[in-house]
């Protein structure tokens, strides 16, 4: 993976390079794992090793992190690697220590953002800082609340910001830990166009097999970095085993995901409309999943009309159905003949899954 271009602000400052990648074990374990695996990185692309000091899990019962000592054992990385070291912080507490063991980058996690009273609390503690806080997600997909912990942090004069796009919960089970929801990042970054933005392909994947494919969608929507949870022996860590990786395998990923370069006007024109067009996949991709979940909802319904002897064609519902559609379709800027064509296919197949159920 070779450097695509200059970066912007903080991360020109700290001379990284572009895409930035953080990488490191999901939790420090013992200062034995924590060496091990920074040392593994240290001749890799990741110029930033990682770890969790605290850890906050969902339910009480698991690990929950070292506490303070392991941030003695970041120390020690740092020194005998030359790496950059970032960790989370969740309250005032958290930070004073960070800050005294010289932890280089600060993150926030998904279920601090989603509380302004403590993002406030945080910024306030690191009020008028030069270190740089990158800010996860909330866990819903809000980006008003995204934006309003990004907010909080540059009131208190903490300019050196960015986001982590580490995906969202959702009650339904999808190929995802956390839905990625890329439209939400994609609008967060065009309100704020010189914030980085990092990709956490670790947390939205959950498990390790689909990680290097969102890391390479993240670089064609232009992120600005990847955070990569890696372990010597991931099998066997102690948090979140399934959506670690080798430092090998970080290696290899580095060297094979692609990035455009940036040169001439042609070149930027290209990279722009490349990235416009990766945006076209992304809502692609959510339409065919909405439209399975649809067909989905309409077998349900056609099994409901074959136990009850109800005929598969409902004239006044569809005829409702295809009115509300195209007032919504107005509001969107799309034409009645649009919608007429698009929901007409789409409840001819309707009508088709149900005929097959009732059928069979």
């Amino acid at each position: 993976m070779e450097n695509k271009k200059e970066l912007r602000n903080w991360l020109d400052a700290f001379g990284l390079d572009h895409p930035l990648v953080i990488a490191g074990p999901c939790s420090a374990e013992t200062e034995e794992q924590v060496l091990k695996i920074a040392h593994q990185l240290k001749d890799s692309d990741a110029t930033v090793f990682r770890a969790g000091i605290w850890k906050p899990r969902t339910r009480p019962g698991n690990f929950e992190g070292v506490g303070a000592l392991g941030l003695k054992w970041m120390q020690r990385a740092k020194e005998e690697t030359g790496m950059l070291t970032t960790t989370e912080v969740a309250n005032a507490n958290h930070v004073e220590l960070a800050l005294k063991h010289d932890i280089d980058i600060l993150w926030i996690g998904a279920r601090t953002t989603v509380s302004p009273f403590i993002v406030q609390d945080i910024a306030d503690a690191l009020k008028g800082t030069d270190k740089p806080v990158l800010i996860k997600n909330p866990v819903n997909p809000d980006l008003a609340l995204w934006l309003g912990a990004v907010e909080r942090f540059y009131t208190a004069d903490v300019n050196n910001l960015g986001v982590i796009h580490r995906g969202f919960s959702t009650y339904e089970k999808t190929r995802y830990r956390n839905n990625p929801e890329w439209q939400v990042a994609v609008d967060l970054q065009n309100r704020f166009p010189d914030l980085p933005l990092i990709l956490d392909p670790s947390h939205i994947a959950g498990r390790r097999d689909i990680i290097f494919e969102l890391s390479q969608t993240a670089l064609d929507l232009n992120y600005d970095g990847l955070m990569i949870e890696t372990h010597h022996n991931p099998d066997k860590a102690w948090s979140d085993a399934a959506q670690q990786i080798t430092p090998e395998t970080l290696i290899k990923y580095t060297e094979d995901l692609r990035i455009r370069k940036e040169v001439g006007e042609a070149a930027e024109f290209k990279n722009k409309i490349n990235t416009l067009r990766t945006q076209i996949d992304v809502v692609d991709h959510q339409l065919i999943e909405m439209l399975g979940k649809r067909m989905t909802i309409a077998d349900a319904i056609g099994q409901l009309k074959k136990d009850h002897n109800v005929a598969v064609l409902q004239s006044k519902r569809w005829n409702e159905i295809l009115g509300k559609m195209i007032l919504q379709g107005e509001e969107k800027n799309l034409s009645e003949e649009f919608i007429l064509r698009v929901f007409k296919a789409i409840h001819q197949e309707s009508i088709n899954h149900q005929e097959k159920i009732i059928n069979n």
